[in-house]
């Protein structure tokens, strides 16, 4: 399957933007070493694309609500048509129905995101003084040039940590300075990833069942690991996108997450303050567990809003139990006796 109708779409919005801050006066020269029309292109290329894709987050967070509420219901049908593989299959999509709950929607705006960052690796990817064809997916000459040219704080938007050396050379780029830009992005790109999976499991809390478990174990912890890689093969524009989409990823799913709560649980709570099944079982507590395991609360770190007094330990009166002036010594083994005993 062709992917030419995602070029030419990420071509020509990428490059109304930067018609847009070139006509309101962007200069197209470098300030502080950097092409500031190029770099709000990306950007608001990215904003143009969140907005489009927001109706379709705002439903994949109202389906990961309803999977959560629906998962005492799924224990159930597991429990009751254990060893019954189809039977369960068939019972679990038929509460899916009933419930209009999709447990797809959940990965949907990733999976729409995917050809989006396919389709801006491979624009970016083509800007090269090599390339012949600067006019392909509706560039003019100029604007293919333009874009070639372009740089954050002197590192060319399509360089990469992983440059070889005639590379650098074609684009007229220094080694180390790009080494140092593309390296600090990285890092901000596998930090802004990992903080972003991090804030939806504040919220949502740790899943109980393993294999959920572990694919958000994957989401929190392997693909910011893995962007360490191959972060090194993405053009700094590129990389640029991917911080800014992680940016914008952090202040929607805060929105979002505020505006639609974790469903509340029997017992009143939300999922993401009830208590663990462990917890649960260790004060003897009855009742239907949370469906997921508690994530802290409180901030993006996780640090609780307001700390808990500790309990302060009694003030005692030293005077008070300090031995009076004239009088005896108490003999500690007769404790129970007076010190001065009258006499008969």
């Amino acid at each position: 399957m062709s992917l030419d109708w995602i070029y030419y779409a990420i071509s020509w919005i990428l490059l109304r933007w930067h018609a847009l801050w070139d006509a309101i006066g962007i200069p197209e020269t470098r300030v502080l070493g950097t092409n500031w029309s190029w770099i709000l292109a990306i950007v608001f290329l990215v904003v143009t694309l969140r907005i489009i894709l927001f109706p379709v987050f705002v439903k994949q967070i109202k389906s990961q609500r309803a999977m959560q509420a629906l998962q005492p219901k799924v224990k159930l049908l597991q429990e009751k048509h254990k060893g019954d593989r189809e039977t369960l299959q068939k019972e679990m999509m038929e509460l899916y129905k009933v419930e209009k709950a999709n447990p797809l929607m959940g990965c949907l705006p990733m999976f729409l995101q995917i050809p989006v960052f396919l389709g801006l690796f491979h624009v970016l990817r083509r800007l090269s003084p090599d390339n012949t064809q600067k006019t392909l997916y509706g560039w003019t000459a100029e604007q293919f040039d333009s874009a070639t040219r372009a740089a954050l704080f002197t590192a060319p938007l399509p360089s990469k940590f992983g440059s070889s050396a005639s590379e650098l050379a074609a684009l007229n780029a220094n080694g180390v300075t790009v080494k140092i830009v593309a390296g600090i992005l990285v890092l901000i790109m596998m930090a802004t990833t990992y903080l972003t999976s991090r804030q939806m499991i504040l919220k949502t809390g740790w899943a109980e069942d393993p294999q959920q478990k572990m694919i958000q174990r994957l989401m929190l912890y392997g693909i910011p690991l893995s962007l360490l890689v191959s972060g090194a093969l993405f053009p700094i524009g590129v990389v640029i996108y991917w911080v800014t989409n992680n940016l914008f990823s952090l202040a929607q799913q805060q929105w979002v997450l505020r505006k639609f709560p974790p469903p509340p649980m029997a017992d009143g709570k939300t999922a993401s303050s009830a208590r663990p099944t462990g917890s649960s079982a260790k004060s003897g507590a009855k009742g239907p567990q949370s469906p997921v395991q508690s994530g802290r609360t409180g901030g993006l770190f996780g640090r609780k809003s307001a700390a808990e007094p500790e309990p302060k330990s009694p003030v005692v009166d030293t005077k008070a139990l300090a031995p009076k002036p004239g009088a005896k010594p108490v003999n500690p083994k007769k404790g129970a006796r007076p010190a001065n005993k009258p006499q008969g």
